[in-house]
């Protein structure tokens, strides 16, 4: 398997939006069950506990990551079943994320949003999103889960530093003018 990634990134007046994107054959509220609900979160990225809604955190178990750590996971908004916003920490730094769902025709389109403060951090973050959302659609579609290291990365790094330096490249231009 040779994934190809799909990660845009958008400059954003604190830095850059990494975009990802997925569509499904499904109605928009049995994709949003499949981000939202524990036991099929379990499935893709790992199950919680807590009370779920806006402004409350839970604690999410990361089953794909080696020695399945716990993270905390802020719910900053909650939209059911267009618009999921959370944010957790990751050492130091916050990571904000958005999950955006818009139905058409029958066919549902998921779109992670993740905010970065700076743009170089896609080179890290893009390739471990690519992989999440593959498995998310394995999980729905019962296939088997892709491989993170033999497929993604380091596989997609050089991708991600190229739309890095285009950004870059773009912003440099835009400031020449």
């Amino acid at each position: 398997m040779s994934p190809i990634p799909t990660g845009r990134l958008f400059p954003t007046s604190t830095g850059a939006d990494l975009v990802l994107t997925r569509t499904f054959r499904a109605p928009v509220e049995d994709v949003w069950a499949s981000l939202t609900e524990s036991e099929r979160t379990a499935r893709w990225f790992g199950p919680w506990t807590g009370e779920p809604g806006p402004g409350r955190v839970i604690k999410v178990q990361m089953v794909f990551e080696e020695g399945e750590p716990k993270m905390d996971l802020r719910i900053d908004a909650c939209e059911p079943p267009a618009r999921l916003a959370v944010s957790t920490a990751e050492g130091e730094e916050i990571w904000h994320l958005e999950a955006l769902l818009q139905e058409t025709g029958g066919v549902t389109e998921l779109r992670l949003v993740h905010h970065l403060d700076d743009p170089s951090k896609a080179s890290d973050a893009g390739p471990g999103w690519e992989y999440y959302l593959d498995v998310f659609v394995a999980a729905r579609e019962d296939t088997a889960k892709p491989d993170f290291f033999a497929d993604y990365y380091p596989a997609m790094k050089p991708y991600f530093d190229g739309i890095i330096a285009e950004l870059t490249d773009s912003a440099s231009a835009d400031t020449a003018d």
